[in-house]
């Protein structure tokens, strides 16, 4: 019968894997990083509401090969005239066609359109970005439920269109990783980063859940940090408890190491590996 789980590593070990992982990410979290991953759309524009919603559009559809997400969210700020804010902000029915033939996975020109008349609908109540995520942050709070299933609550109150355009919007409470979106909350809310911007400050650092993909969740198992074998929310819950132990205030920036540990090709120290290299996810 096969292990319902892989092998983790001892809770008293975790430590000794935090000089390595620190290491990492002072090589990935670099300057040189940001023209090479869709996190450059919040560095191309000075106005913060231009810069969140850029951010947001590549943060959804950071979906594939990143050459690729950087391509298509180009053309998408291209036909926004490179101003979001007053493109999203003043959006109307007949500004449709300047969408026409956009597509990106499966992601349709329609489904950007009802995107844009929620993120619209949100400005015009709140002004900024920013203040409906302190309020979806401070309902989550007093209802007792997580950050994203919230949002997604919200972002979709009043949606007039197909029931399709959810999916691009993830929930924690249909058990996704919400990868996109912590991966957004990632560039967005740590402070004090190369890479990362800061531009909103309604939550601490230390509530960021770690951005888990195919490539972070592999290496989480091959050192033990992850013995799900599902990349689910409950997996993002268990690997983000475990960073915790090395950095509470700032368990997201781990993202980096167990990220570039695959892209920079490093070499693991043998005395690490709790699962064999290679482990399919």
């Amino acid at each position: 019968m096969r292990a319902s789980r892989h092998r983790t590593i001892a809770i008293k070990r975790i430590p000794e894997l935090q000089p390595f992982l620190d290491d990492m990410v002072k090589k990935v979290e670099v300057p040189e990083y940001i023209d090479k991953d869709p996190v450059c759309f919040l560095h191309v524009y000075e106005d913060k509401q231009d810069r969140l919603l850029a951010g947001f559009f590549a943060a959804i559809m950071a979906w594939g090969r990143r050459d690729i997400v950087i391509n298509k969210v180009h053309d998408l700020m291209q036909r926004m005239g490179h101003n979001p804010a007053g493109f999203i902000g003043n959006y109307s029915e007949n500004e449709m066609d300047t969408l026409h033939g956009f597509k990106h996975r499966t992601f349709t020109a329609g489904d950007v359109h009802q995107l844009i008349i929620q993120l619209r609908n949100i400005l015009q109540k709140y002004g900024d970005f920013e203040e409906f995520w302190k309020d979806v942050r401070q309902q989550a709070i007093e209802q007792k439920r997580e950050l994203i299933a919230v949002f997604h609550k919200r972002f979709f109150e009043g949606l007039s269109g197909p029931e399709r355009v959810r999916k691009h919007v993830a929930n924690s409470e249909k058990n996704s990783s919400c990868k996109r979106l912590y991966l957004y909350l990632r560039w967005t809310v740590r402070q004090n980063s190369c890479v990362d911007t800061g531009l909103m400050s309604f939550m601490p650092a230390s509530e960021l859940m770690i951005p888990l993909d195919v490539h972070v969740a592999r290496q989480a198992r091959i050192l033990g940090l992850l013995g799900r074998k599902q990349n689910d929310w409950k997996a993002v819950v268990e690997l983000t408890e475990k960073l915790r132990l090395l950095d509470p205030a700032d368990p997201a920036k781990y993202d980096y190491a167990l990220f570039g540990i695959g892209v920079l090709k490093e070499a693991l120290p043998e005395e690490f590996i709790v699962n064999k290299r290679g482990l399919l996810t």
